[in-house]
């Protein structure tokens, strides 16, 4: 047992010699800058979907990272993260990926690595982004294969050692780690403490969220007020208490929102679905600008509707649509802007469609796309670029699969609908939603699963289906669609 003591001492001083310095946080940070900026929220204000994954995985990643700089930390909990990337690049061959409706890139990958310089790499290769920019931060930045040559590789101690000591094996654990995949019933076992702790001190605040919501939609005669992002209950009490206080300071400019519904979101002005957006980092100067503007909004409204007609009656009677879950929070002025510069160009094109052929279809307009596609659900995404004559091959030729997909839209909402309200009494939930980007055949899948299993940790809480493990500051419960 001394010799091999000594001979780890001897290893230990070696490394000293040769290895260069570690990683250190603000190293991290500095070479998982193009990794940022390939993934930042920011750059996704148009896709609700991708930004709301991007940030979430975000808060997970940098957890992980901050443990992994904790003196002592030993605990270890493999992390699989997805993230939505902005470029395009060539597929790597180690991790998972699809490409969203809107274009993105979605690149899934499982952190499991002890040290700061593998995490970095592993989130760069994963992603497909250079690394070597690495190598400029002096520190021990090889490839993996080269990582593990005889001088940098860590101390690897003869199992004797352990055997002696009573000291666990960090390989050993590792393998153990990489072996126990997270389920839904040992996750819950861990989470469900701190779920209702974190739920029971939101109670108060729900009650007083739900109580401003309730006065204002009724003193302001609203259909809705909504949010864009998933907000804090908190956040989302002090956005209801400035707007009731510009209600009571300026309550003439308000007069024209009868029937209308509210959006908290980044932006201020009137979103393409004609809903009033209140950006949530505007003061009152700005909200009152935009509550005096209405009647023009409303003007503008009308007219982008008319050049909806008129695109249809050019397409054989197709309906054109705006689908906040499938499209980009695009401002009226946007839309409206994209509706006549393609109307414009059909007009010019004067394409042979039989009037009214057409009619009980659907299509969104995209102006982040070149081809023309068929949705899962049967709406047609045409590209404002789209070639005309290649636009009428493509809907003659999708024609029929497109009703068919819209029946099978119809169909497969009501079983959603079904299978969540059966699931929230079945397992006697306070409430059970999905995430935007869990499309509804995913949340039939999970619903159905977890019919099928005894769950005795939800009573009474607040369930999300997403594509992660996680307990929200209030108390919600995030699960993902496909556990196991």
């Amino acid at each position: 047992f001394y010799y091999l003591f000594r001979l780890g001492v001897d290893k230990i001083l070696l490394q000293c010699v040769l290895q260069s310095r570690t990683l250190s946080g603000a190293d991290a940070i500095n070479a998982l800058r193009p990794f940022y900026f390939a993934v930042h929220p920011d750059f996704f204000g148009q896709h609700p979907k991708e930004r709301e994954v991007n940030e979430n995985s975000l808060k997970r990643l940098n957890g992980y990272l901050e443990n992994l700089q904790k003196p002592g930390f030993r605990s270890f909990k493999p992390t699989q993260l997805t993230f939505y990337v902005r470029e395009r690049e060539p597929n790597s061959s180690n991790v998972q990926e699809s490409f969203s409706a809107s274009g993105f890139r979605a690149v899934s990958f499982t952190l499991h690595t002890r040290d700061l310089l593998s995490t970095v790499l592993d989130i760069l290769n994963s992603c497909s982004l250079s690394t070597e920019h690495v190598q400029s931060l002096n520190v021990n930045s090889q490839p993996h294969k080269e990582a593990k040559s005889t001088v940098n590789r860590p101390i690897k101690w003869d199992k004797t050692y352990y055997s002696f000591t009573g000291f666990k094996d960090p390989e050993e654990e590792l393998e153990q780690a990489q072996r126990v995949e997270t389920t839904l019933l040992s996750w819950l076992d861990d989470n469900e403490a701190s779920a209702v702790k974190k739920l029971k001190k939101s109670l108060p605040l729900r009650k007083e969220l739900e109580r401003l919501k309730i006065e204002l939609s009724h003193e302001l005669q609203l259909s809705d007020i909504r949010w864009q992002r998933s907000w804090g209950i908190a956040h989302r009490c002090s956005q209801l208490h400035s707007l009731g206080r510009l209600v009571q300071q300026r309550p003439e400019i308000l007069e024209n929102v009868k029937g209308r519904t509210v959006v908290f979101t980044d932006l201020s002005g009137m979103s393409a679905a004609g809903h009033i957006m209140l950006g949530t980092t505007d003061v009152h100067h700005h909200w009152t600008k935009i509550f005096e503007r209405l009647p023009n909004y409303y003007k503008l409204q009308k007219r982008l509707l008319l050049l909806e007609d008129r695109i249809s009656q050019l397409l054989g009677g197709i309906q054109v649509v705006y689908i906040e879950e499938l499209q980009p929070l695009l401002t009226l002025e946007e839309y409206f802007e994209t509706l006549n510069s393609f109307y414009n160009k059909l007009r010019d094109s004067r394409l042979p469609f039989h009037p009214r052929s057409l009619r009980g279809l659907q299509m969104i307009l995209e102006s982040d796309r070149y081809a023309p596609s068929l949705h899962e659900f049967g709406h047609f995404m045409i590209p404002t670029v789209c070639d005309p004559a290649a636009l009428q091959w493509f809907i003659f030729s999708k024609a029929q699969e497109a009703r068919e997909n819209l029946k099978r839209k119809e169909e497969m909402m009501i079983t959603e609908k079904e299978l969540i309200s059966t699931s929230t009494e079945r397992f006697s939930l306070d409430r059970l939603y999905k995430e935007p980007s869990v499309s509804s055949a995913q949340m039939i899948d999970c619903c159905k699963r977890m019919l099928e299993e005894s769950l005795p940790y939800l009573q009474g809480m607040h369930l999300c289906i997403s594509h992660f493990y996680s307990v929200l500051q209030d108390g919600d419960l995030c699960i993902p669609w496909n556990w196991k």
